[in-house]
């Protein structure tokens, strides 16, 4: 049975952290085990949820975090710095899905996904901390690797990629074309060579 103090103890560690905290971590600093600590974790998401709480407790893939809810960001800019904001384009959306549903992936893989340069929407999300380098392609030249971060998922507001929406060939065709248009060509002029974005 879990205790007050262990409940208080987990707020008190990922509040401390002021990011996302590998769960693991986590259960090794208070000493309990898996299911032990799902208990935990289950027991706050339902404290900030059924009470007037300006907190809320997220789950990134395998690391939890706990901040604010985002009904009170307006309340939250008035006392301190106004925190960096974004625009996604659709350039950069159509990037980001190619990442997020390829990853991880080179720039290379989504030049050929798109047809068109990618330096600067791939720098950009990077930019913006939605993608990351995830190593190198062991491949002449050893290319970066790029996948999704954290904050991808918070800005989505999913707990895993897993979570995403899939898209049919229709959708799929659409990105390619629009693409395609970017790159000042007419859709007819494309190269022959057949796209493989279903491979998404």
């Amino acid at each position: 049975m879990i205790n007050a103090r262990t409940m208080a103890a987990a707020e008190a560690i990922l509040f401390s952290m002021g990011k996302a905290m590998p769960v693991e971590e986590l259960t090794e600093a208070l000493k309990l085990e898996e299911n032990e600590i799902d208990e935990v974790l289950d027991k706050l998401v339902a404290q900030y949820e059924s009470e007037e709480r300006g907190l809320t407790l997220l789950r990134l893939e395998d690391k939890v975090q706990i901040c604010a809810k985002p009904a009170f960001y307006q309340d939250l800019i008035r006392v301190i710095k106004k925190p960096k904001t974004y625009e996604l384009t659709e350039i950069l959306m159509e990037t980001l899905a190619i990442v997020a549903y390829r990853q991880p992936v080179t720039r290379l893989d989504i030049e050929r996904i798109r047809g068109v340069n990618c330096d600067y929407a791939v720098n950009q999300l990077v930019e913006f901390g939605l993608i990351c380098e995830k190593g190198r392609l062991d491949a002449p030249g050893r290319p970066l690797l790029f996948g999704t971060t954290d904050e991808f998922l918070r800005h989505f507001g999913i707990s895993s990629v897993e979570e995403m929406p899939t898209f049919g060939r229709e959708e799929l065709e659409a990105f390619r074309q629009e693409a395609v248009r970017e790159a000042g060509e007419e859709p007819g002029d494309a190269s022959g060579e057949e796209d493989d974005t279903t491979v998404f």
